[in-house]
Parts: structure tokens; C-alpha cells; sequence
């Protein structure tokens, strides 16, 4: 196999890690519907290059986020099946990086739409 080929396929396998987070995370479901509701509100409002940017990269750190979560756990299961204050702090503390920046993502979109929303 040349290297344009392994480079491909190290491209699709990371698609198709994507493509199973949003299959099977519910928390990534609800993500994807919360970023394209603010993308949706976005077009509707005309906002700047600058708060498009700020969108975006806000969209983008809580969905990676989620993702590096979602492989936390998933190591975490396949390391032990039972019980361990570790791995349910491990689990928790990633957890809590997504729900930190979610609760930001938040924010930064109340900055961003409430001007357009209440004049």
C-alpha cells in the first residue's frame, strides 16, 4: 500500500469513528442538533465573519470534546468491567470538560444572538 492510500484510509477510519459517535451517543445527537439549530439561526440573522468564526470554533471544541469523551469511556470499558473509583472518575472528569464547554458554548451564543433577538 502507497502512502496516498494509508493516508485515505487513516481518514475514513476517522470518519467512521464519527459516524459511531453520532450513531451511538445520544449526547452527540443532541450536539449535532444543537449546533445546526445555531447555524440555522446564524444564516437567519446575518451574522459577521466574526461571530461566525466564534461559532464555529465554539461548535467545533464542544463537538471534539464529545468525541475525546466518548473514546475516554470506551477505553475506560474495555479496560475493566467492573466497578473502579478510577475509571468512574475518569469517565466523570471527561464528562465534565464537555459540560464545561457546552455550558460556555452557551454563553457565548446567548452573547452572540440575544442583541438580534431583543434590540
Amino acid at each position: 500500500m502507497n502512502k496516498p492510500n494509508i493516508k485515505w484510509k487513516r481518514f475514513l477510519d476517522a470518519w467512521a469513528g464519527i459516524v459511531a459517535a453520532v450513531k451511538e451517543e445520544a449526547h452527540m445527537k443532541f450536539h449535532l442538533l444543537a449546533a445546526f439549530a445555531v447555524v440555522s439561526l446564524a444564516f437567519i440573522f446575518h451574522l459577521s465573519v466574526q461571530e461566525w468564526l466564534v461559532l464555529l470554533v465554539v461548535i467545533a471544541i464542544v463537538v471534539s470534546l464529545e468525541l475525546i469523551n466518548t473514546a475516554i469511556e470506551r477505553a475506560v470499558d474495555l479496560v475493566t468491567e467492573e466497578f473502579h473509583p478510577l475509571a468512574k472518575a475518569a469517565k466523570d472528569i471527561a464528562a465534565g470538560a464537555v459540560l464545561v464547554a457546552a455550558v460556555i458554548a452557551g454563553i457565548v451564543g446567548a452573547i452572540i444572538f440575544l442583541p438580534y433577538i431583543i434590540p
